[in-house]
């Protein structure tokens, strides 16, 4: 598939390697010096990716460079952060960014997936690994709070008990563990992660677009939404020619069927 010239540009980005593809966006964090950590320019370059795919919805995934996904927020830079920065929520902001887009998220992981980039990873849609994967929340260790999507996301993601362990103990899942609590939904070999990722992209992209873009919005909507969310959402649908098109190619397919089992 080809380039889009018109969503992103690859020379715009310092900390990030993009690729672009008619249905979809690979971001690789690429800061392999320090692990891939999450600094104030990453943050900006991100923001830039999800504003071209709110213009133009594609499903994103993300990865990192060198087999580490992101070892956390840049603690050079986090140190001298101070009570006005923690008010601007700079990781927090991007992160509700990215769980926001429209079209789903894939976080690809391999290796440290800690404090930052674990949050990172908690507002993907879909989370994969590979059997070196190491993912948690060390921060009350270096005397500060997940404050980036941990405190809440995690208790939806695996429950209570197991969020408080990562969270007040500083509990880190090894792929088998993130498995078991479903942190993370497959695991494969580092070589084949990459295609992992494509693949589930691929499944997605058989789907109607509109149809996983609305299903999206209202998975996430509030619990009290519904269901009158869904039945609004239903309505757009119905009115939708994907609709009127796929359905009946299932019903002209199951008909051709039928006539092969009685020729």
């Amino acid at each position: 598939m080809g380039r889009d010239p018109n969503l992103l540009s690859s020379e715009a980005f310092g900390t990030l390697l993009v690729e672009e593809r008619d249905d979809r966006v690979v971001v690789l964090l690429n800061r392999p010096e320090v692990r891939n950590a999450i600094d104030q320019q990453m943050v900006d370059e991100l923001h830039v990716v999800c504003a071209a795919l709110e213009r133009r919805p594609k499903i994103l995934i993300i990865a990192g460079v060198e087999g580490v996904f992101a070892s956390g927020a840049d603690i050079s830079e986090l140190r001298e952060r101070r009570r006005d920065d923690a008010l601007l929520g700079i990781n927090s902001t991007i992160f509700v960014r990215i769980a926001k887009l429209p079209m789903p998220v894939i976080a690809a992981l391999d290796g440290y997936c800690l404090g930052g980039g674990a949050e990172l990873a908690y507002a993907a849609d879909f989370r994969i690994g590979t059997p070196s994967v190491r993912i948690g929340n060390p921060e009350t260790g270096l005397g500060i709070l997940a404050a980036a999507g941990a405190s809440w996301r995690l208790k939806e993601l695996v429950g209570e008990p197991l969020a408080k362990q990562i969270l007040l103990a500083g509990l880190v899942f090894r792929a088998e563990e993130a498995l078991a609590a479903n942190l993370i939904t497959e695991i494969h070999d580092a070589p084949e992660l990459m295609a992992a990722a494509h693949n589930l992209a691929d499944r997605i992209g058989q789907q109607d677009p509109l149809a996983v873009r609305i299903t999206k919005s209202v998975f996430h909507a509030p619990p009290d939404a519904h269901p009158i969310i869904d039945q609004l959402a239903q309505a757009v649908l119905f009115e939708s020619e994907a609709k009127f098109d796929r359905m009946q190619a299932f019903l002209d397919n199951k008909s051709a069927n039928r006539k092969k089992k009685k020729a």
